[in-house]
């Protein structure tokens, strides 16, 4: 549905570090992306030739901003940065990733949300395994105010 280009138009992050390529479904408690660029030599978030599972953390914190950036437009205001300022519940199933053949699938669900702050359940998976899951809060920065 959405390419790389509409994501990172939503938030922040941009080039490689925009890390989903495709939003394959979403509605306003839910969203579903799709991304093969743990394979890529260029990931910047590679260590030693290493992708540590510790970053699918990151692809959970994205596919939150991406849900707020959609949710957002849809409401017609602009993308609202916001910092990620907790993680609970974290459960890694693997510790490294960049060996996976197949696309990763994201998913990420509305715990809570206001004017300030966003919480999401998060679950990155290859194929039918679940790679990792859990929860993140991102604090978002105020709304402009009308000019």
């Amino acid at each position: 549905m959405q390419g790389r280009e509409a994501i990172a138009a939503l938030i922040p992050h941009q080039g490689l570090m925009c890390l989903w390529e495709e939003v394959v479904e979403w509605d306003a408690q839910r969203i579903v992306l799709r991304s093969g660029g743990h394979r890529s030599p260029q990931h910047p978030l590679r260590a030693h030739g290493r992708l540590h599972a510790l970053h699918l953390c990151e692809y959970g914190a994205q596919a939150m901003a991406v849900h707020g950036g959609l949710l957002g437009r849809e409401r017609g205001q602009p993308p609202r940065p916001g910092m990620l300022v907790a993680l609970r519940g974290v459960q890694l199933h693997v510790d490294c990733i960049e060996t996976l053949p197949g696309l990763l699938r994201g998913e990420a669900e509305v715990l809570a949300c206001s004017e300030a702050s966003q919480q999401y359940a998060f679950r990155i998976w290859h194929e039918a395994q679940l790679l990792a899951e859990g929860r993140a809060a991102a604090m978002l920065e105020p709304a402009a105010a009308p000019g």
